[in-house]
């Protein structure tokens, strides 16, 4: 099918697959428990892989998608053997992502015209948000742009600490102030630090505490407001950190945070570590906000941009 291509490097595809593993595994081993002595795909079958799709954190509302257009392909074709199902899912799994404009990128990139580039960063405590952050900087600056680190979470001192840490190992600049600082004044100086250094690319660290959302609402509103007196069209963009590993939690956070700020990209986070890389194809098509990045590894390098073509190919390699 004309969907699937090579566009990674080795490198790149090998780490990839690599970091999907626990969650194909696990998937496929439900799915041939679910097929087991049935040679054709009929109702039962369906029930079976619904549930399936529904254990491996694709979610329900994606999973019943997907279901019916394989219902309809069997009803197309009236007679479909189980040894074809991983075909199929593959093929009706690759047309759902491929009906959104996203998911295609293969480099870390930013747009030309956006200088600096801002990027603001949300998300709960321990989803890996910082530890995102860092890679990026990392990225973009082995990219050859110039990057500049703002530590707005200034409600944890280890949050400012942990942003320095990998300030130093990235070796890139970082502008901070003490635990309890407001968070726009932080963003501020930040980006008035990155213009005044002819930066490429900001990247700004927020709070990440969702029990009052009231108050998270009004802080991130603050801190875009505020940086917009440095960069009028300021954040270009919001990313969402959500920990891959948590399934259904990541649908949930990712409710409440789209309901307390416009989020415009998303990034998830501990696919290697979990059998719930379904989320990813869940998300995506549930919220239509891209998957920018996905994390498949705990080293430097194993963030990764999201392309749909590879991601969909190590899932059925």
């Amino acid at each position: 099918m004309s969907f699937f291509k090579k566009l990674f490097s080795t490198d790149k595809k090998e780490t990839l697959d690599k970091g999907l593993e626990k969650t194909k595994t696990t998937f496929f081993s439900k799915l041939s428990k679910a097929v087991a002595g049935k040679s054709k795909v009929d109702d039962d079958v369906l029930d079976d892989l619904e549930e399936v799709l529904v254990a491996s954190d694709v979610g329900v509302n994606t999973t019943l998608k997907i279901i019916k257009r394989i219902e309809k392909r069997v009803s197309e074709d009236k007679y479909l053997g189980t040894e074809e199902l991983n075909q199929i899912l593959r093929d009706e799994i690759g047309a759902l992502l491929s009906e959104t404009n996203t998911g295609e990128a293969t480099e870390f990139e930013i747009p030309a015209a956006k200088k600096p580039y801002v990027l603001m960063v949300v998300g709960v405590n321990g989803v890996g948000k910082t530890t995102t952050i860092g890679k990026l900087a990392y990225q973009f600056k082995k990219a050859g742009h110039k990057v500049v680190l703002g530590a707005a979470d200034t409600f944890r001192a280890a949050a400012i600490d942990q942003l320095q840490v990998w300030a130093d190992r990235v070796d890139v600049p970082i502008v901070r102030q003490n635990m309890g600082s407001d968070p726009a004044s932080v963003a501020f100086d930040t980006l008035q630090s990155a213009v005044a250094q002819n930066a490429d690319v900001v990247i700004i660290d927020t709070a990440g505490r969702l029990h009052n959302k009231i108050n998270l609402m009004n802080e991130l509103t603050k801190v875009k407001r505020v940086m917009q007196k440095v960069v009028a069209d300021a954040p270009h963009d919001v990313l969402l950190v959500l920990d891959g590993s948590t399934g259904q939690n990541a649908f949930e956070q990712a409710k409440q945070f789209t309901a307390a700020t416009e989020v415009t990209s998303l990034a998830v986070t501990k696919l290697d570590g979990t059998a719930k890389g379904g989320v990813v194809i869940g998300i995506s098509d549930q919220f239509q906000i891209p998957v920018k990045y996905i994390g498949v590894g705990e080293g430097i390098e194993d963030l990764q941009v999201f392309n749909k073509y590879e991601f969909v190919d190590s899932f059925f390699k």
